[in-house]
């Protein structure tokens, strides 16, 4: 059974850092790209970063690019999202999510219908 789960969210004072992690089950990273996605109440979900082992590529959306980054520890199976100079704008419900066509989501950016599996989401709020 595939699983993704999420954890690490929580309340940070605007320009302090979180680290969300993304406990994979069930596949392994070879196989998909994974996917950071933030939706914030009454938005669409936005995806903001992918990565692609097998690829070796890495999207990141201009809203977190240089403020986040994404790493994976492959013997643990996880993904984590680095999230550095938070902002109150980035308050949001972060889900991770798993993607087989890989090439794409690291060219263009992950898009929600692609994707393939969804974790249950951790919350991030910063406050001003």
């Amino acid at each position: 059974e595939v699983q993704l789960v999420e954890s690490g969210g929580g309340l940070v004072q605007a320009g302090g850092s979180l680290r969300l992690s993304c406990a994979a089950a069930g596949f392994t990273f070879d196989d998909y790209a994974i996917a950071w996605f933030r939706q914030a109440p009454g938005k669409e979900r936005e995806g903001i970063v992918c990565t692609s082992r097998r690829l070796g590529s890495t999207y990141y959306a201009d809203s977190v690019k240089g403020r986040f980054t994404i790493s994976s520890d492959n013997a643990k199976n996880t993904v984590y999202l680095q999230m550095d100079t938070l902002k109150p704008e980035d308050t949001a419900v972060y889900y991770c999510a798993a993607d087989r066509g890989q090439m794409g989501c690291v060219e263009y950016g992950p898009h929600y219908y692609s994707m393939d599996y969804w974790g249950e989401g951790t919350l991030v709020t910063v406050s001003s």
